[in-house]
């Protein structure tokens, strides 16, 4: 039997304000992947660059998110969250999971 994860809820609904709020941000990094995917080969580096400062924009903005939640934890359920949030991350945002764990 699955086991439910403790934050599941308020995850769902971070990240659901996180997509209502940030709709153009990541509507720009679907247009900055297509502009890279169908870019000349002397400008493929370059689109790849702006579609990578987006995607950094988008995954910062999440990581204060999980952050400025987690400072209302104690240490070991911050870091049970954190790693819950870049669970749900990778699974519903995949483009903004690669560095989150980073920032």
């Amino acid at each position: 039997m699955f086991r439910r994860r403790r934050f599941t809820d308020v995850i769902a609904r971070q990240l659901d304000l996180f997509v209502r709020e940030e709709a153009d941000l990541i509507r720009e990094c679907e247009e900055a992947e297509r502009a890279y995917n169908n870019a000349p080969r002397d400008e493929a580096e370059e689109k790849y660059g702006d579609y990578v400062d987006v995607v950094e924009t988008g995954t910062e903005l999440l990581a204060d998110l999980r952050d400025h939640f987690a400072a209302t934890l104690d240490e070991e359920t911050s870091e049970a969250y954190e790693e819950e949030f870049n669970r749900a991350v990778l699974k519903r945002l995949p483009r903004f999971a690669l560095e989150i764990e980073n920032r």
